[in-house]
């Protein structure tokens, strides 16, 4: 099967590409997860995230706002000694500044999907050079999403989020997820 240019030959990303990213996500809880394993991946690669994605779900409490908004220094600073995830107290404090945040908009789905008017934008790149790292929408999310209290959400990691969230189809158009989810 033909995939996008970044898939590379490890099973678990071939799962991801294949099923997961660039499908439309509208699931409060599976956005907000997606959205701090974004953060997490902030100067590393997805693959390194997606390894340690079960263990987050663990250890960060099934990545519950709730419970997360109210997780404490002491809680953070046992998380830094599991070699599980990305021990990185910045990124942790991040899940908990995040949660807030989060906790505090009406409809953070809606808002998310504001910035591509509400349905995915389809593009029709066809190599990876014409695949963008930010777009003036990542921008705009990126600086919404600061000013709402958010942190790790820099444009690079929000056009990230996007594409992953199915925001943005960059599918290539040599990829076979291409011509499903353009229909």
């Amino acid at each position: 099967m033909p995939r996008c240019f970044w898939c590379n030959d490890d099973p678990l990303y071939i799962a991801y590409h294949d099923t997961e990213w660039g499908v439309p996500l509208k699931d409060p809880a599976a956005l907000f997860e997606l959205l701090l394993l974004e953060g997490f991946q902030a100067g590393l690669s997805w693959i390194t995230v997606l390894k340690k994605r079960e263990r987050y779900r663990e250890v960060l409490f099934g990545f519950d706002p709730k419970r997360l908004a109210v997780m404490s220094d002491e809680e953070i600073e046992k998380l830094m000694q599991d070699p599980g995830i990305i021990r990185n107290f910045l990124k942790l404090k991040a899940a908990r500044q995040n949660a807030q945040a989060w906790l505090r908009q009406e409809d953070p789905v809606a808002l998310l999907w504001s910035f591509v008017g509400g349905k995915p934008k389809i593009n029709h790149f066809s190599e990876r050079g014409q695949v963008p790292a930010v777009t003036p929408e990542a921008e705009a999310m990126s600086r919404a999403l600061k000013k709402a209290g958010f942190t790790f959400v820099g444009p690079t990691i929000c056009y990230a989020f996007m594409q992953a969230a199915g925001m943005v189809m960059d599918h290539t158009t040599n990829c076979d997820r291409y011509p499903e989810l353009t229909a």
